[in-house]
């Protein structure tokens, strides 16, 4: 949800250097996890895999990038994508630019501790195993303690064939208990400070569903975009922008005169409306309607 409401901000208004820094972070490390699972997608050994949880123990929250559960097992893996020569410190990572980061390893046992906390608490008897994975081939780390539990590029092929070949069976209450996780999985994740916006600020108008460009024009029932080329649904471009206003303005209420100038370039607010209308539930009449 955070890299969604970052991606509207990118096209809609002007990033400051630190914002557009942890916009593409995250877009990295979301492009990371995606390789993971495409690994992990490939195991042939019977588990049950689950991407992306936020769940929560003893009041603290915590992120499961990927997770696999085994028949004795629960592996938990933090993906990174780092790139470059880092090196290795018991409190810090230097990055190629000479800047000191968050040891992975932080967090990765603080999340080891979460999760066999509440897996305790669920009545599981499974073992946590945790591992950084770092997914980017183009990543080496200098100074590297062989103990630690870090997955680096070189060792990745190998340690998926090792898992692989985990002796496996599942029974009804590993399926309980992935159930579960997944009923605790919080769909608002903490708070995190994103850059300020406000609507009046933010740029209006359609964008290109291919290249978020604004230069798109309505040609019947198609928005086509004289940037590359591509073309959709005029209905269809209409609701996406929707999503994300809701996203952006969650409190704020769907109204046609407030997606009109939102959507800038139809110029009907009939049109709007009649998009609004299939698309949604209306509540209450007039000028005082607006939609769900």
């Amino acid at each position: 949800m955070i890299l969604k409401v970052l991606r509207i901000l990118n096209k809609r208004m002007k990033l400051t250097e630190d914002d557009q820094r942890y916009y593409q972070n995250q877009e990295k490390g979301y492009e990371g996890e995606v390789q993971f699972d495409l690994l992990t997608e490939k195991l042939q050994r019977e588990c049950h895999i689950l991407n992306d949880l936020q769940l929560e123990s003893n009041k603290s929250s915590f992120q499961l990038d990927s997770s696999l559960i085994f028949q004795e097992t629960y592996s938990l893996f933090d993906v990174k994508n780092f790139e470059g020569e880092y090196v290795y410190g018991d409190e810090y990572f230097k990055a190629p630019s000479g800047r000191d980061i968050q040891n992975p390893l932080d967090q990765l046992k603080r999340s080891k501790l979460l999760l066999s906390n509440l897996l305790q608490s669920l009545g599981s008897k499974l073992t946590v195993e945790a591992y950084v994975i770092f997914i980017n081939p183009q990543f080496t780390l200098y100074q590297t303690p062989p103990d630690l539990p870090f997955i680096l590029p070189t060792k990745l092929d190998s340690f998926m064939k090792k898992l692989d070949q985990k002796p496996s069976r599942l029974n009804q209450s590993h399926v309980n208990l992935a159930d579960k996780l997944i009923s605790l999985h919080q769909t608002v994740p903490p708070k995190i400070q994103l850059p300020n916006y406000s609507y009046e600020t933010l740029k209006k108008g359609l964008t290109c569903c291919n290249c978020d460009s604004f230069s798109v024009t309505i040609v019947g029932k198609k928005l086509i975009c004289g940037k590359c080329g591509g073309e959709e649904l005029v209905t269809v471009a209409v609701m996406r922008n929707v999503e994300e206003f809701k996203l952006l303005f969650p409190e704020r209420k769907i109204t046609t005169n407030v997606i009109h100038e939102w959507c800038g370039v139809v110029d009907s607010r009939k049109r709007i409306s009649r998009v609004l209308g299939k698309n949604l539930k209306i509540t209450g009449l007039g000028q005082w309607a607006f939609y769900k």
